[in-house]
């Protein structure tokens, strides 16, 4: 809101408003005499504003960093304009605008009273409009009166004139004059004569020769209309004339001016500015520029300050960081059918600043950020979010849960794993490292599917997801910054971190409007947490589970789940070491199916390499097991199985078993044959130290014929 003036008693500059007023009372047939043109002038300029107020501050562009400091991400500008002072400007931009707009600019007091009886006898005459505006009034009309710089009436006249002499009285010629070279508007969205000399020609202000300086004098008559790219032979013809006017005030020479007159326009124009004023990485940086438009944003800042402000953004991402990931998605591409695409964030776990992100192949032909918006069916990465909430719930990842293939649903839908691969009875450790689909499902509906969404919730997942407990395999849309901060919550040992992209924004004058949060929330306890890495690092490390040999070059430990997405759409992998989380992600934006052979691994792979390569190995953090609940022998191992015993259709092939059971002799099979023998039926696994028998071999065997378990009691060798 404008500061307004308290309304004036006083007929103030009646002296320089005499002539004026006789004019203007002949055109108020409905006033009786210059009084009553008095008292409607007084009303006109009731609410003028302030000459200090807000309309005299220009607009700023603001530049967005990256983590560095100084690698420039984006410049956002309402206007081309970069004020400077009225030393660093050409002398003949000076003495040609006062020529052209202003002719007796260093006599009058900020009104022309000859131009303006001029203009109101032609105007009140029926001729072309005139507006006879002396540069001072232009001023005021472009900054304090913007919003009326286009109402062609005596109110607006009188409002500009009166602004224009007190603002002669507040500053200087070479002040106003100043502010004005500083505002006009000289065409291509330049505002300012810094800004168009360096649009126009590539050179500063002060350093334009004379030809250059008066072709940008004759624009602001009419920026478009003069404007040197669009309309070259108007703007000469304007130029000239302005040359003509300078010959005139005296202020060149008649051979500058029949040498100026015979030259070109010889125009040397910028480079037009980037797409959406981004100068680098465009899909982190427009995600970070979209934030900051949001209305809720938590920025504190607004689309204005944003385009006006002058404002100075730093953000997280890390160059070296981003190029790695770059040049890993070009070697993806490499290996891929033309036209997928592959995504990835990165990062730090410790503060969840995200280092690097990757939204597609190409932004400037698909500005969908795959890495931030909409969301993919994640495939089995999710079950993560299970294995936290199995463990948080007291379910050791020892328990034997049945993956045995298929599982068949209440609508007679089956789940599958991967090749329809039956893989019997194995622990949640094992189920996690060959990714049981089949396992996981019976491992969800023991646990109950509120819990895991409630942990997918609470780790980091803001996506909603639905209530069946078929999500555990993926199938909820969910964005590869959300897998990136959600997994982080694992590698910071249980302390969740809402991803952090801008870590401080400064104003104009260098004031902290924002800065990013170091605090996390606990979501997990270092008990959990540990458990589920240590489950995690299997995919990495067990020869036979999905990730092997995909861990980082230089051997550092890490942990992390891959997936696949229905009809191989999608392929993932999310993993993290201490330092350092990956999300991973390959595949068509039409969602189309793909190979497969295809995963995720290799880009991965390629980028933890190059971004850990040099560092110091990092072991993960230790903790004690957490309070497992779930029915333990007194050794210590989970005696449980998990399954679902009531799919199971009990045929004569028990028979059989049974009589094998019975005829068992201790010591004649190991662990591993009894689970390969009886993969259709649920195995009950206890163990026992013992002097006789070598670790892993069965002791003892049995069979329930009622309820299809096979329980044996597996030897751990002597006790220690």
């Amino acid at each position: 809101m404008k500061a307004r003036r308290k309304f004036r008693e006083s007929k103030s500059h009646a002296v320089v408003w005499v002539a004026l007023v006789v004019v203007i009372a002949l055109g108020f047939m409905g006033f009786r005499g210059a009084t009553s043109v008095f008292a409607v002038y007084n009303d006109w300029i009731a609410d003028l504003p302030e000459l200090n107020s807000e309309a005299f501050n220009f607009a700023e562009d603001s530049y967005m960093y990256a983590s560095d400091g100084t690698t420039l991400l984006a410049k956002f500008q309402l206007e081309k304009r970069d004020p400077v002072d009225l030393k660093d400007i050409s002398p003949y931009v000076k003495s040609g605008t006062v020529d052209v707009e202003d002719v007796r600019f260093y006599e009058h007091n900020g009104v022309d009273i000859p131009g303006i009886i001029r203009a109101v006898v032609r105007n009140l005459g029926g001729g072309a409009l005139e507006g006879a505006s002396t540069i001072t009034q232009q001023l005021v009309r472009n900054t304090a009166l913007s919003e009326e710089a286009t109402d062609i009436t005596f109110e607006r006249k009188a409002r500009e004139a009166e602004l224009a002499i007190d603002m002669e009285k507040a500053y200087s010629k070479e002040e106003i004059l100043n502010m004005y070279l500083n505002t006009i508007n000289y065409g291509d969205g330049c505002y300012g004569i810094e800004a168009a000399a360096q649009n126009y020609f590539q050179v500063k202000a002060a350093d334009l020769t004379l030809v250059q300086a008066a072709t940008l004098v004759g624009i602001p008559q009419s920026p478009v209309a003069f404007n040197p790219k669009e309309n070259p032979e108007a703007c000469l013809q304007r130029r000239n004339l302005v040359l003509g006017r300078m010959l005139t005030a005296g202020d060149i020479t008649q051979q500058q001016y029949d040498e100026a007159v015979a030259a070109p326009l010889a125009l040397n124009p910028a480079p037009d500015e980037p797409l959406q004023g981004i100068y680098a990485y465009p899909y982190f940086t427009s995600f970070v520029r979209d934030q900051l438009m949001q209305s809720d944003n938590i920025y504190g800042c607004s689309y204005a300050d944003l385009f006006e402000g002058g404002l100075k953004i730093y953000t997280t991402l890390d160059v070296n960081m981003q190029n790695i990931a770059e040049q890993a998605c070009v070697d993806q591409y490499g290996s891929m059918d033309e036209g997928m695409d592959a995504a990835l964030v990165a990062m730090d776990p410790k503060n969840g600043h995200v280092n690097a992100l990757v939204g597609g192949n190409n932004f400037y032909s698909d500005q969908w950020n795959i890495a931030t918006q909409g969301g993919r069916p994640t495939g089995s990465t999710f079950k993560a979010f299970t294995l936290a909430a199995a463990i948080e719930s007291g379910i050791s990842p020892q328990t034997y849960i049945d993956c045995s293939n298929p599982v068949t649903l209440q609508n007679g839908q089956t789940v599958n794993n991967f090749g329809n691969a039956n893989y019997g009875t194995r622990t949640i450790d094992d189920a996690t490292a060959i990714s049981s689909n089949t396992g996981y499902y019976r491992l969800t509906e023991r646990i109950g599917v509120n819990k895991l969404i409630e942990m997918a919730h609470r780790l980091g997942i803001d996506s909603d997801l639905s209530p069946y407990p078929i999500i555990t395999l993926g199938t909820e849309n969910v964005t590869p910054l959300e897998m990136a901060e959600a997994y982080s919550s694992f590698a910071s040992g249980g302390i969740h971190h809402d991803y952090v992209i801008i870590t401080r924004i400064e104003d104009k004058d260098g004031k902290i409007l924002y800065e990013s949060p170091d605090e996390g929330d606990r979501v997990l306890s270092e008990e959990v947490a540990a458990a589920v890495t240590k489950v995690l690092r299997g995919v990495f490390e067990k020869s036979y589970a999905t990730a092997y040999g995909s861990g980082p070059s230089n051997g550092q430990q890490v942990a992390g789940k891959t997936g696949t997405g229905v009809d191989f759409r999608d392929h993932w992998l999310v993993g993290y070491s201490p330092t350092l989380t990956c999300a991973a992600w390959i595949g068509n934006r039409d969602y189309s199916s793909t190979s497969e052979y295809l995963t995720a691994n290799s880009l991965w792979h390629n980028f933890m390499s190059m971004a850990l390569e040099g560092t110091a190995v990092e072991p993960f953090p230790t903790a004690k097991n957490p309070a497992y609940t779930n029915s333990q022998s007194e050794w210590g191992s989970s005696s449980t199985t998990i399954s679902d015993s009531a799919n199971r259709t009990n045929t004569a092939a028990d028979a059989q078993v049974a009589s094998d059971v019975a005829s068992y002799q201790a010591g004649t099979l190991t662990e591993a044959d009894v689970l390969a023998l009886y993969p259709a039926y649920d195995v009950d696994v206890s163990y026992q130290y013992s002097s006789v028998y070598e670790s892993g071999v069965v002791i003892s065997e049995s069979f329930d014929s009622t309820t299809g378990v096979i329980s044996i009691v597996v030897s751990q060798g002597p006790a220690t």
